[in-house]
């Protein structure tokens, strides 16, 4: 008996333990109740919840750092009945209520995670106390919101109450004051959330548009959606009515696919922040073409015509023109193109150039950052950075420049009969940009050093494809000429005979003459400069393979 521990001396931690351990063991049968019937009701009187509650909340704890928990999961700890599973269900959904966890609907699958603040009142032996949503300032309203967002997005209409409560609870804020004077929480089409999914987008993640597509989203019947996206075309949606969205550009022109807040909902539901609505209009994702310093490029001549011919292009009253007539004869108005040849010969350049002379803004997709290791999470980003840059598109007065550079990592052969996890992956990561590359409605512009593995399927999607040749002798003397400014005609061109450097490198070389200069107070001679040169020439040599360790 000295070994037996007073149950109400335990903390929660000890007892969530002790009731996951015997269910485990016993598997919820009679045994296990018999035993634990002490434990479940220290936990229900802790937390205020029932003690069949608190079963189901030890078993989400014990899983607490998986943020998608499924309620299969427990069968697979513990062994149950399918039944069993199903009451379960109804319970988990009770701890969502109480915000002892967050509930996440997927592709018809439904899983589970447990919010930080409640593992931390587990851990401090407390009762969760929910923040008080009365009496905050706007901006923690703001950040309230959001939270809902995140932890009630599959069920429209807990979403629509818990916003609602949130914002009628604060009624002396400018928010809850525009709500309650155009009525949004009265209406079938429930208004008010609506409101609330521009709003959010607004001031928590920089984007208000919203698309047709995006209400799937929200709500979950496939007539409701159709109904929102047609009041919302035809103009007699009370959002519309009461101007507080509208169509966003493309080009200049209403894109009836995409809504945004008007300047007057972020007057009046915001009004704290509407003061920066320019400023919030920027995207971060974007580089503006006013960051691009101009730059002069030699290129061959046939090359410098192709460039040329791909700048006027762009121009915005071109652009539209050409994309108007491509969709009058059923083509597809966007465009894809592929820039290649070898390292240094100015393609990423080419790029900011054709970027700042068209004054199109760039949105560089980061490869690196695109790939994960955790399964499906590759081709959700990918698929995340083309829905951005179409929101992006349809509300921008014209088309920024989409930029894969360095895109050798996803545009190669396709693996044939997958079978490792990585070539799968590829092949979906692949099969995303090919779809995506038929539906794109702006401007894409991919960079690469290889064309050998590049597969057909995207060799036939790319409009234009432009091959950057290492540049001529003539070219070569005038990069050095324009890279050291004051270095004499002679030894450009002769640097140029002995030297079949990339623009890039004679760039390199430039850089390294200016650091000389500035630490020796004095020019480098031809000698030193050809010191250089050798020294570019050993530095691209590749580097030998050695064992890890030696």
């Amino acid at each position: 008996m000295g070994n037996v521990v007073n149950q109400s001396e335990m903390t929660l931690v000890s007892c969530i333990d002790k009731v996951v351990q015997l269910a485990i063991d016993k598997q919820l049968g009679e045994e296990f109740y018999n035993e634990a019937n002490g434990l479940l009701e220290q936990i229900a009187q802790r937390m205020e919840i029932t003690s069949e509650q608190a079963l189901v909340f030890s078993l989400f704890i014990e899983k607490c750092n998986d943020r998608r928990i499924t309620i299969s999961d427990f069968a697979n700890m513990i062994g149950c009945r399918t039944t069993r599973l199903i009451a379960m269900m109804g319970v988990a959904d009770e701890l969502y209520k109480r915000g002892l966890v967050n509930r996440h609907k997927r592709d018809n699958e439904c899983y589970y995670s447990v919010p930080m603040e409640v593992i931390d009142a587990v851990k401090e032996n407390r009762k969760f106390a929910p923040k008080s949503i009365a009496g905050i300032s706007s901006g923690e309203l703001y950040d309230f919101m959001n939270d809902i967002f995140e932890a009630t997005h599959d069920d429209e209409f807990m979403l629509d109450e818990r916003l609602r409560e949130l914002i009628e609870a604060n009624p002396e804020l400018p928010i809850a004051q525009a709500f309650k004077r155009y009525e949004l929480w009265n209406g079938i089409m429930l208004p008010g959330l609506m409101m609330c999914v521009y709003l959010n987008r607004f001031i928590n993640h920089d984007d208000d548009m919203v698309g047709t597509h995006d209400w799937d989203d929200y709500f979950t019947r496939a007539h409701r959606v159709r109904g929102i996206n047609q009041c919302l075309q035809n103009g007699t949606h009370p959002l519309r009515e009461a101007g507080l969205v509208e169509p966003c550009q493309n080009d200049g022109m209403a894109d009836p696919r995409y809504f945004h807040l008007t300047d007057k909902a972020k007057r009046e539901f915001c009004p704290d922040i509407a003061v920066s609505v320019k400023d919030a209009s920027k995207d971060k994702k974007l580089t503006p073409y006013t960051a691009f310093a101009p730059k002069q490029l030699f290129y061959g001549k046939g090359i410098q015509a192709q460039i040329d011919q791909l700048t006027a292009l762009l121009q915005p009253e071109m652009f539209r023109q050409v994309t108007d007539r491509l969709a009058e004869n059923g083509m597809r108005r966007g465009f894809a193109c592929l820039f290649y040849g070898a390292p240094g010969t100015g393609k990423t350049e080419t790029v900011n150039q054709i970027a700042r002379i068209t004054q199109r803004d760039v949105m560089l997709v980061d490869i690196s950052s695109i790939k994960s290791c955790w399964v499906g999470e590759s081709e959700k980003n990918i698929k995340a950075a083309f829905d951005h840059y179409r929101q992006l598109v349809a509300k921008s007065e014209r088309a920024p420049i989409l930029l894969f550079n360095e895109a050798d990592a996803i545009l190669g052969k396709r693996a044939e009969g997958a079978e490792r996890a990585v070539d799968k992956m590829e092949n979906a990561i692949q099969n995303i940009i090919l779809q995506e590359m038929e539906q794109l409605e702006g401007i894409m512009i991919a960079t690469t050093n290889l064309t050998k593995n590049l597969d057909k399927a995207f060799e036939r999607r790319f409009i234009y494809k432009i091959e950057f040749e290492r540049p001529t002798i003539e070219a070569r003397t005038s990069i050095w000429q324009t890279m050291i400014p004051g270095l004499d005609g002679e030894v450009a061109r002769s640097l140029a005979s002995q030297y079949e450097f990339s623009g890039g490198q004679i760039e390199n070389i430039a850089r390294k003459r200016t650091v000389s200069l500035i630490l020796n107070g004095a020019e480098p001679s031809a000698e030193q400069l050809n010191d250089f040169c050798r020294a570019e020439i050993l530095s691209n040599k590749p580097a030998e393979h050695r064992k890890i360790g030696f």
